[in-house]
């Protein structure tokens, strides 16, 4: 049996408890090196096989995969964040379809679950934007032309960066040729949740100059959007006027 394990933003203790568990079990465990906490291999049984899988092709994980189903050992995948998101998984998925390998998925709090808290954010405020866009820029893997960052930034929602803290200069210029201006409120958020994060606030306009003053190239999220500024109302769902199906509208204040 293969478990898909969503290893969280960083924080060792940021793990889901099945997620946990199971790597306390596994036989096999091939984790993502350049990303995962490695404190969270110190849970790990004694005896267990690890693999980082920063050092190994995607042959070479299902080599690894079906060398322990063959010996009926349980494997852990432990990708960072939550695996949907930029995680390989679906060719890793495919592949164990054809070869009759049993999985599973199990999911991780994300890296922009992650950011939002160190912002003390959130990401969908009423009055504000109620629609959030996870991306990344185009680099060595490209993106489809329709979501070019240029494209998607024509809505003006919340917007969050993956993958894109080595190209500031270009998201910048892309960003400006959508809905925000140069004063739209922006983030970068370094390792959200990990023992060394660090939130650096600043707009679209200086967010390339932010990065370079702080020598942040790479393991960062871009927030942008007016989700960062003040609140325009408040939630009708706490409204005292707003009925619901647990309380009757009021108009005490």
């Amino acid at each position: 049996m293969v478990w898909f394990v969503g290893a969280g933003p960083g924080a060792e203790d940021l793990i889901t408890v099945r997620g946990a568990k199971l790597l306390r079990e596994a036989d096999v465990v091939i984790y993502a090196g350049s990303l995962v906490n490695p404190a969270l291999l110190a849970g790990c049984r004694p005896g267990c096989e690890l693999h980082d899988s920063a050092r190994m092709t995607l042959e070479q994980v299902l080599q690894t995969v079906s060398a322990a189903e063959a010996q009926g050992r349980t494997t852990v995948r432990l990708h960072t964040g939550d695996p949907c998101l930029y995680g390989a998984i679906r060719e890793q998925m495919d592949a164990l379809d054809e070869a009759g390998i049993e999985y599973a998925v199990v999911p991780g709090v994300s890296s922009f679950c992650g950011a939002a808290a160190a912002l003390r954010a959130e990401y969908t405020l009423p009055g504000v934007r109620q629609t959030v866009v996870i991306t990344r820029m185009a680099g060595r893997t490209p993106v489809p032309e329709r979501e070019q960052i240029r494209s998607l930034a024509k809505s003006g929602s919340t917007m969050v960066v993956f993958l894109s803290a080595s190209l500031l200069e270009q998201l910048q210029q892309e960003l400006l040729q959508g809905a925000y201006t140069a004063d739209t409120p922006a983030a970068i958020v370094y390792k959200a949740t990990w023992p060394d994060e660090r939130v650096y606030r600043c707009t679209v306009g200086t967010l390339a100059e932010t990065a370079r003053k702080n020598g942040v190239t790479r393991l960062a999220l871009i927030t942008v959007g007016g989700f960062l500024g003040p609140c325009a109302e408040r939630s009708k769902l706490y409204d005292p006027s707003f009925a619901t199906g647990y309380r009757e509208a009021s108009h005490e204040h």
